[in-house]
């Protein structure tokens, strides 16, 4: 399957801070690739060098057949951008933002209208096709803004978080908007923060950290990397913290993560509710008293400390004003 996103030793500078530095990318035709990491990784840098915002001081790229650096009106007549804010304007109605926009793509009058009401039914905002953007909710803005980032049918899309701070509810809805355009046809890269999202939606994931790539594979493949599931057991006496990290460490691939003053400890497992049933035995048989015992998934937290030694900073790399990684 052909490559309709390539980018080969993307780098960009600000100073002394490296924003990307050799990112390589490769994403087939009809598939999404989840570009996962925490903020200030280059996640945003990557979307606004493909997507021709700023220019990369090292490295090429194609999107959809052009060249990004030598062809970028070609390159933007053939994407659709929806970055971390909704790019509406909140004095508009939600249909005069997609007529608009339908129109700056050349669409036509008729065609432009159609295309604007079938999107705002599509994207459950028929009922307030006609109301000013501002009187919008959160979640509705960020339907319409990617909404408009598909008015013109574009094969190729760039996703820059669009779930952050939505609530489960309408994350969760999001998520069904993006599996239809895919099942579609369209070609989709994601950025992301977390990786329960990228491990709804992506066929592939990039972990970049400090404007490197760390880790490449599917959602599975990076989970057997970093161990499976969670065990998380909280003991009522900070005594017993010894006991029960040589219970975990028995059934653990991994190291066994304590935090004394809240008593908690952590140990990857791979066994599932089988192995979580054994250490709960072990617990009780060895008398220790526990506070709260769970399994979880993975965080990326626990990617980034099992392949980095850290956790997930939140730091910023600077940019320039409007542009954020």
């Amino acid at each position: 399957m052909s490559a309709i996103i390539e980018a080969v030793g993307l780098a960009k500078y600000y100073k002394e801070v490296k924003a990307l530095d050799g990112l390589d990318l490769s994403v087939p035709e009809g598939t999404i690739l989840g570009l996962l990491g925490p903020n200030g990784a280059g996640k945003t840098t990557a979307v606004n060098i493909l997507t021709t915002l700023i220019r990369p001081n090292a490295g090429s790229a194609t999107v959809a057949g052009a060249n990004v650096l030598t062809q970028p009106g070609k390159v933007r007549k053939r994407i659709g951008l929806s970055g971390q804010f909704a790019a509406v304007d909140e004095n508009l109605t939600g249909f005069e933002n997609l007529d608009m926009i339908g129109r700056l793509y050349h669409l036509g009058r008729d065609t432009a209208r159609t295309r604007s009401r079938e999107l705002l039914d599509r994207f459950d905002l028929a009922d307030a096709a006609d109301r000013p953007v501002k009187t919008y909710s959160g979640g509705m803005r960020r339907r319409l803004d990617l909404a408009g980032a598909i008015v013109a049918e574009p094969p190729v899309l760039f996703l820059d978080e669009p779930t952050t701070g939505l609530d489960p509810r309408s994350r969760t809805d999001m998520w069904g908007v993006i599996r239809d355009l895919v099942g579609k046809g369209t070609t989709l890269l994601l950025t992301t923060q977390y990786l329960e999202e990228a491990d709804q939606l992506a066929d592939d994931i990039v972990v970049i950290d400090h404007g490197k790539e760390i880790a490449h594979g599917t959602a599975d493949e990076l989970k057997a990397m970093i161990g499976g599931e969670r065990v998380e057991v909280t003991v009522v006496s900070a005594d017993t913290i010894g006991g029960a990290r040589e219970i975990l460490a028995r059934f653990s691939g991994g190291e066994v993560q304590i935090n004394e003053r809240a008593r908690k400890l952590v140990a990857p497992m791979s066994g599932g509710s089988e192995e979580f049933r054994h250490v709960l035995r072990d617990l009780e048989g060895a008398g220790i008293a526990v506070y709260d015992v769970g399994m979880r998934r993975p965080t990326l937290d626990d990617v980034f400390l099992t392949l980095t030694g850290h956790i997930a900073e939140s730091e910023e790399a600077p940019e320039p004003a409007g542009v954020q990684s």
